[in-house]
């Protein structure tokens, strides 16, 4: 396989680190400076020089309690992009890393996976490759957990009492969203207007897809979970960095 992708699977960053990395001169393999492009096997010895784990130790992960009301990506339709709330004014003040906001953290800087305009709750911005591959990549296993209120027709109060146990075990298993069977989730009522989800994808809008297909409308979604990483209580429209000993 290509360098880059091997140094992906690896582990050691995402693969368009990889190419810089190699066009910086910065990896070697078997003893010998690589060049782009360059084709690899399992036996394969991959070096990589201290100036590129130097760069990588200055990247920064942004947890962010995201509004409704912006989009998790570019701007579109008019709409502010998330990123736009990481600034000096918006950082917690409980934000225990004890890390200091530069201009520079903003360069690069990418959401890990979708959040819609109207959903709030925990949103991943990361200039980290390997972050992003962990949290959004085709193999990934972390989970997330989500908050939805939701009404059944006409019915906005106890919906658990009349929404049918059928249709509940239908969005742990058992439904296909363009034209792909959705891998199992974990759905149970967290009280009677409000179901918890726990996925381990993240198609477009998936959850408010899942809940049309059973006759649910979602009138409020919250992400409150990503791994082991808790929204916690961060205050709406605020950000923290990801503590050096905290994983996803």
């Amino acid at each position: 396989m290509r360098l880059n992708k091997r140094m992906a699977d690896l582990g050691l960053c995402s693969r368009r680190e990889a190419d810089d990395w190699i066009a910086q001169g910065w990896v070697r393999v078997n003893g010998r400076v690589a060049v782009m492009g360059l084709q690899v096997g399992p036996q394969d010895r991959i070096e990589v020089d201290r100036a590129a784990q130097g760069r990588q130790s200055q990247q920064v992960t942004i947890l962010l309690h995201k509004p409704m009301g912006y989009v998790s990506g570019q701007a579109e339709d008019g709409h502010t992009p998330a990123v736009a709330l990481v600034n000096a004014r918006s950082h917690w003040q409980g934000d225990a890393s004890r890390m200091r906001f530069a201009p520079a953290q903003l360069k690069g800087l990418a959401p890990c996976g979708r959040l819609d305009i109207d959903s709030v709750g925990l949103l991943v911005l990361t200039q980290d490759g390997r972050v992003a591959r962990q949290l959004i990549g085709e193999d990934s296993a972390v989970d997330k957990e989500y908050l939805v209120r939701v009404q059944y027709g006409e019915r906005t109060q106890d919906v658990r009492a009349v929404f049918p146990a059928d249709r509940l075990a239908l969005l742990c298993h058992g439904l296909l969203l363009d034209g792909q069977p959705l891998r199992p989730a974990q759905v149970d009522w967290q009280n009677p207007e409000q179901l918890r989800f726990v996925l381990r994808e993240g198609k477009k809008r998936q959850i408010r897809r899942m809940c049309e297909l059973v006759g649910l409308k979602v009138v409020g979604l919250k992400r409150i979970r990503i791994g082991r990483v808790l929204l916690g209580n961060l205050p709406v429209g605020q950000w923290r960095y990801l503590a050096p000993g905290e994983r996803f």
